[in-house]
């Protein structure tokens, strides 16, 4: 299954050191997404509140808040795709396998949520 993020490039979303920091470059396409999803979900997280603040029936805001948790996974997936398919491929390429290490451990508290 292929996220839709625009097409991704090793140039667009590699992670590259900067200064001893790793950075990622998305493609302008890719970070509107991004930003657009995440503008939305804080749009949400402000309807719960409101929820809350107007004593809604539980169930409703429950419903809400696993909306929001969908939508957060959904931009977790669009950054773990491209990360995958530049990052991780380029330094495996490398000869850096603790990469691997990296994406398990990264999965394995994705999948906790």
């Amino acid at each position: 299954m292929s996220i839709d993020q625009g097409n991704v490039s090793n140039e667009e979303s590699c992670c590259t050191p900067d200064g001893g920091h790793r950075k990622s470059h998305h493609s302008d396409k890719v970070k509107n997404n991004l930003v657009t999803r995440l503008n939305r979900i804080e749009g949400q997280i402000r309807g719960i509140k409101g929820l809350i603040e107007k004593d809604t029936y539980c169930d409703d805001v429950i419903n809400q808040i696993s909306a929001t948790q969908s939508a957060l996974n959904s931009v977790a997936k669009i950054l773990l795709e491209g990360h995958m398919k530049s990052c991780v491929v380029e330094r495996i390429q490398e000869g850096d396998y603790e990469v691997l290490d990296e994406v398990l451990v990264t999965i394995q508290k994705l999948m906790k949520k």
